[in-house]
């Protein structure tokens, strides 16, 4: 495993109005780690990404983010009925590589197809973004990050009302990326189950507090760390 820290969370706190919902927390993250943010819902697992993302700005202490983040928020209606295409969506990952250009290239093309190929949506590329699944929705979405040529991706439970075998297959999209591509993933997940089965470390946080921070066999199942 890489020792490279390529996210440092030194001492941040975070409140909203006045309410401390992330106290005093220190983690880091490796290149080509799988860290899963798991804890209780309220616990502050979704405060702590939104700071690290750069979407909650007015924390307490330390972030140092090292290289192109890519994240994927829970799927809003809005999202939920986007009108156009599987590939019009992982197409338009590529602006983000080019921000002075609206205008895709041969280059950019090759990308996508890349992602749709990899993620097992090529052959259905064409179909609208509203008509499918919420699992093939997030392997959507996932692609459109990896052809941001993000080297993190940072997901906020991506499997949220997903039925097991859809869950399961969001996994493996993200394991492929993680060991085959290389790309570091962060990912908070309520499925503690799946995030000891696929994490290669485990980051629970307990009313704004990491209560645990540690490879997935060294946690115990009822909730803490042993």
């Amino acid at each position: 495993m890489n020792d490279e820290k390529i996210i440092k969370v030194e001492n941040v706190s975070f409140a909203y109005h006045s309410h401390n919902v992330i106290n005093n927390v220190s983690a880091h993250i490796n290149k080509g780690e799988f860290v899963c943010i798991v804890g209780e819902n309220g616990g502050g697992k979704s405060t702590l990404v939104k700071c690290i993302v750069g979407l909650n700005k007015n924390y307490k202490g330390n972030i140092t983010v090292i290289g192109r983040v890519a994240y994927l928020s829970q799927l809003t209606e809005v999202q939920n009925n986007f009108p156009a295409t599987i590939e019009e969506i992982v197409l338009s990952g590529t602006i983000a590589n080019r921000p002075r250009s609206i205008f895709y290239n041969k280059e950019d093309k090759r990308i996508c197809r890349e992602a749709l190929e990899k993620l097992a949506l090529y052959d259905m590329r064409k179909k609208c973004f509203r008509e499918l699944s919420g699992g093939q929705k997030q392997r959507v979405l996932i692609a459109r990050a990896m052809c941001s040529t993000a080297k993190i991706i940072v997901l906020d439970e991506p499997t949220n009302g997903l039925d097991p075998t859809i869950a399961a297959q969001v996994y493996e999209a993200l394991h492929t990326l993680n060991k085959e591509n290389g790309i570091t993933i962060v990912m908070v997940s309520h499925d503690i189950h799946r995030a000891l089965e696929n994490a290669d470390r485990v980051i629970q946080i307990t009313k704004g507090e990491i209560v645990f921070n540690d490879v997935p066999s060294k946690f115990d199942h009822r909730g803490c760390g042993k």
